[in-house]
């Protein structure tokens, strides 16, 4: 079901992930600590680092979404 602005109703809901999902997750956000490891041991400091750092978090957030959710928004049951 969508609202009045195209959006799914549950696209800004907080949602508890199953026990599933929560290992699922897990196994990502620790790919991605070793990856930010990697880059900090790797790349030299400063602002390509740093962009980097960030956008792994970006892509830890959205990985973790996508386990969670649909596509059109809704959750995974």
């Amino acid at each position: 079901m969508n609202d009045n602005l195209g959006l799914h109703h549950l696209t800004f809901a907080n949602l508890n992930p199953t026990d599933q999902q929560r290992l699922a997750m897990d196994k990502l956000r620790d790919a991605y600590t070793a990856l930010a490891g990697a880059t900090l041991n790797i790349v030299p400091p400063g602002p390509d680092r740093t962009y980097v750092l960030r956008k792994l978090r970006d892509c830890a957030m959205w990985s973790n979404l996508a386990i969670m959710r649909h596509p059109d928004g809704s959750p995974r049951s």
